[in-house]
């Protein structure tokens, strides 16, 4: 999780919070949770949360794993009006954050991906107003490449057209 979580918003170039990589993470919910020290499996079960620092997950389920070798892995299901969710503080300081949600997100701590599955949305937050909105069916982060992929799918209400689409705001001029 640490490496997966921490860098994952390379939108427009810039990455996740840097210093979140060497945070502490906090695993929350409501209802019964499980910690198999054993496995290295974590189920969180209720309204789950998972930060570290400023990059927080939120979902009905979330399942933490750590592979063998030190690497993180999570999955977080949403409920039905009510998706899994995810955000970060870019770095550089531009009081920017990165939010995403979709039924389902996926992270692969090896790979450094986050995988937004099920009517995915990510939104870049320039001062907390939408700089720019990717919808697709499917959204994929690689964030050692700094690349994202959006496929389209099935028609939903987030998505009417079921189409690929981004929406870039205009910066503001600088005043003269």
């Amino acid at each position: 999780l640490v490496c997966a979580l921490a860098g994952l918003c390379a939108m427009g170039g810039a990455r996740a919070e840097k210093a979140d990589r060497n945070k502490p993470i906090v695993v929350e919910a409501e209802r019964g949770s499980s910690f198999d020290l054993q496995r290295q499996v974590t189920v969180l079960n209720g309204n789950a949360v998972i930060s570290q620092g400023t990059m927080v997950l939120r979902a009905e389920r979330i399942e933490l794993r750590e592979t063998p070798d030190g690497y993180r892995a999570a999955s977080a299901i949403g409920l039905p009006g009510k998706p899994a969710t995810w955000r970060q503080r870019r770095d550089g300081g531009n009081d920017e954050v990165v939010e995403g949600s979709a039924d389902r997100t996926e992270f692969d701590g090896r790979a450094d991906t986050l995988r937004l599955v099920g009517s995915g949305t990510v939104r870049r937050l320039r001062g907390g107003a939408v700089a720019d909105e990717i919808t697709g069916a499917t959204i994929v982060w690689d964030n050692t490449a700094g690349v994202f992929r959006v496929e389209g799918g099935a028609t939903t209400a987030a998505n009417p057209t079921g189409r690929v689409r981004r929406t870039l705001t205009p910066r503001a001029e600088p005043a003269s």
